[in-house]
């Protein structure tokens, strides 16, 4: 935890009142996996942290408020996303290596985050320009990176000079998101799960480079 933590009435926190705070967002986090968003209360929050809804409110006004501050900690570790792109081959068995990490990377990063990213799908689906801000955020994080890269391929020759790359990058990174919170249903449909990550992979490369990959 970095800076000055406040309560909600402007008090900096002490380490004490620091590691309480965490630890209502940790168990708030924990609930949101098993529990739908707005099912959770305050209470059962606090509760689940061994202290009381008056402590819960000395941080959060409500649980929304904590939601959302879980939201931008995970949009902030989101960052780390663009490294699965920038400075990346997209050429050969290289590129054929890109897709396959930044899939693999990408959907980790998905199961890690799944309770939270849920939450933010949702609000952002229902008009919550907060939560719709978050969601271009963490997925800005790749569609930048992935732009520049078709760009780059474009001015060496090497990708379709007639495609967009920022709406190919934009789509290919919705496909991903979009798998990545549906693994269920794309199963229930017949798909094996472990041809999930590899078709992905070649959708994403063919799509960067309009080429298949190179065995």
């Amino acid at each position: 935890m970095t800076g000055q933590v406040r309560t909600v009435d402007g008090r900096v926190a002490g380490r004490r009142g620091q590691a309480t705070r965490q630890k209502l967002l940790d168990c708030l986090d924990e609930m949101l996996a098993s529990s739908p968003y707005r099912d959770v209360r305050v209470i059962d929050v606090a509760r689940r942290a061994g202290t009381s809804p008056a402590t819960f409110y000395q941080y959060f006004p409500d649980v929304e408020g904590a939601v959302l501050e879980l939201a931008d900690t995970m949009a902030r570790e989101s960052s780390s996303l663009a490294e699965l792109v920038t400075d990346r081959s997209w050429a050969g068995k290289a590129g054929r290596r890109t897709a396959e990490e930044l899939v693999d990377g990408f959907l980790s990063f998905w199961q890690r985050n799944d309770a939270i990213l849920r939450v933010v799908d949702l609000g952002a689906a229902e008009g919550d320009k907060r939560f719709s801000k978050i969601r271009t955020k963490v997925l800005s994080n790749l569609t930048g990176p992935l732009s520049d890269s078709i760009e780059e391929l474009q001015s060496k020759g090497r990708a379709d000079q007639e495609v967009s790359p920022q709406a190919v990058a934009g789509s290919l990174v919705s496909m991903l998101a979009a798998v990545a919170g549906q693994q269920k249903s794309v199963q229930s449909w017949g798909a094996k799960r472990a041809d999930l990550k590899p078709t992905l992979a070649f959708l994403l490369y063919l799509g960067v480079t309009g080429r298949k990959p190179t065995r």
